[in-house]
């Protein structure tokens, strides 16, 4: 065991290195696929969705946003270039079928939501960080960074025969916006890639995290009081 972990230690520092120090995109494109994936999968579950099923709704999760995301900034979708991105949406399927099998009500335990939180921090990132390399402007930035966050959500939950619940509940989009929000404001001050890379995820997934610990909701026109009867 000693030997194994003395053989794998220098590989995940260099992933960890890499993360903060060089190119972001690998790693928090990696976290995003397989959070989502389960994520996804999960909400199948609760749903009582077959095995194909499952395995569609959370690759749908996984890949909607980022293909949308890709097409937005005019190539191809990175899911249909490489068989990895499919094999890690898989993973993340699995993974959820897992914790079906031994956690009760595996769509709002605490390890879903705080994958949930996870893969929208990731994919706001990856998605300002493609849409930097694109050269859009400051609102493409925030715009391309909260439609790779949420648009496989939105997917998902339509497969599941139901209104987006972006639109109308909870603090969610919103934490991508501001995540999105900070990485265009680290680039503006001459901020490295990783530093915006980093800011744009800590600021979504503190957000997120903290919203769902308080419930915090965006006020609708019913709760401002301003419907007539």
């Amino acid at each position: 065991m000693l030997k194994r972990f003395d053989h794998e230690a220098p590989v995940v520092i260099r992933h960890l290195i890499t993360a903060l120090f060089g190119d972001p995109f690998p790693v928090v494109n990696t976290i995003g696929l397989i959070a989502f994936a389960l994520v996804g999968s999960a909400k199948a579950i609760r749903e009582e969705f077959d095995l194909f099923g499952i395995t569609v709704v959370g690759l749908a999760m996984a890949f909607a946003g980022g293909m949308t995301r890709d097409l937005l900034v005019s190539r191809v979708p990175l899911a249909l270039q490489s068989s990895t991105e499919i094999c890690l949406g898989l993973l993340g399927v699995g993974l959820a079928i897992v914790l079906s099998a031994v956690l009760p009500s595996p769509d709002t335990h605490p390890i879903t939501l705080v994958s949930d939180a996870i893969g929208l921090a990731a994919f706001a990132t990856t998605g300002a960080i493609v849409a930097t390399e694109a050269n859009v402007s400051g609102f493409g930035i925030v715009t391309i960074a909260t439609i790779n966050a949420v648009g496989g959500g939105a997917v998902a939950d339509i497969l599941l025969d139901r209104s987006p619940f972006i639109l109308f509940d909870d603090f969610y989009a919103s934490c991508a916006v501001l995540g999105g929000c900070a990485y265009w404001a680290a680039a503006s001050v001459g901020a490295a890639g990783s530093t915006a890379a980093i800011a744009c995820a800590l600021v979504t997934v503190a957000t997120r995290l903290v919203a769902v610990t308080y419930g915090w909701t965006l006020p609708s026109m019913q709760t401002l009081g301003l419907l007539r009867d």
